[in-house]
This record gives C-alpha cells, sequence and structure tokens, in this order.
C-alpha cells in the first residue's frame, strides 16, 4: 500500500473544521499520523488567517479515488468548490504525495508543487517525513524547509491545538 501525504487547510471556523478533518481522517485511516498545526496569512487572495497540517497515511485507494473520498469529506464539512477560485473555505484537503508517484494529469498533481512554493505546507510536511526526499528534487523535506527563504520561513507561528 503507498503511503500518502495531504495538507489541510481552514480560514473558516477553523478549530472545528480542523478537528472534524483529523477525526474524519483518523477514522477512515486509524495509523495516521499529524503534524503540528501552523498559523498563516491567506496566500492568493484576502480574508482570514488559515490554520495548516499535514498527514500520512496508508492508502489501498488510486490517487483518483483518494482524491474523491477527500472531496467527501471537504463536502460533509460544508466547502462548496466553484471551479478553482480561491477563497476562503472551511476545510480544504489536498494529496501533496502518493509514493514516489510523480503524476500530472486528471488534474492532479504529484508531487504538489505547494510543497516546494508553500511555507504553509512545506513545515508541516517537513515534521512528519524530515528524512524523505522529494521524488523529483531529490532532497529531504527538512532540508528543503531549512532551504526555504527566511522570510517564508518566518510567516508561520504555531498553534496549540490538540486535535
Amino acid at each position: 500500500m503507498p503511503e500518502v501525504a495531504v495538507s489541510l487547510g481552514s480560514n473558516l471556523d477553523r478549530e472545528s473544521n480542523i478537528r472534524a478533518a483529523v477525526e474524519t481522517i483518523r477514522s477512515l485511516y486509524p495509523g495516521a499520523i499529524f503534524s503540528a498545526v501552523f498559523e498563516s496569512e491567506a496566500v492568493g487572495f484576502e480574508g482570514p488567517a488559515f490554520y495548516n497540517l499535514a498527514a500520512a497515511f496508508e492508502t489501498d485507494l488510486e490517487v483518483a479515488e483518494l482524491v474523491l473520498q477527500l472531496r467527501d469529506i471537504e463536502a460533509q464539512q460544508g466547502r462548496v468548490r466553484i471551479g478553482e477560485i480561491m477563497g476562503s473555505r472551511e476545510i480544504d484537503i489536498d494529496v501533496l504525495l502518493f509514493g514516489d508517484e510523480i503524476l500530472y494529469s486528471q488534474g492532479v498533481n504529484i508531487p504538489r508543487d505547494e510543497i516546494l512554493e508553500c511555507a504553509h505546507v512545506l513545515k508541516p510536511l517537513s515534521l512528519i517525513w524530515p528524512d524523505r526526499h522529494h521524488p523529483v528534487k531529490g532532497a529531504t523535506y527538512r532540508d528543503l524547509w531549512e532551504a526555504m527563504s527566511r522570510d517564508q520561513r518566518e510567516s508561520l507561528s504555531l498553534v496549540v491545538l490538540d486535535c
């Protein structure tokens, strides 16, 4: 079974939505591990700050099936997707990594580009898989985090949130 990593984020009723998503993922994947939660400013639009974290677990689903399962979790929490418009959301759950696969089709980019671009994605991932290697770049997630610009690294705040 491939081991996958996903990112979770919310900027509407953040605590409740993050807790609910974590609870749902835990019920589906009892061996799931979760990073700490971080607060970050909205990226690409004006809106409330986000809570973000990462999770890793094994699945026997195919990539497309996993994406649909995560969309169902989002919908259960009230998220309505209208195209790919950037905006506030109850919950956003994206597949970051699916084993060592490299996939750029069917509207899915794996590994997800945001791993290398966004502190709120890379930091949580570097906490759960510090010594794993990015399937394209070859560097560990810890090394990628340390190489990220100081401004980006300092853009996050640790949040104490029991999930």
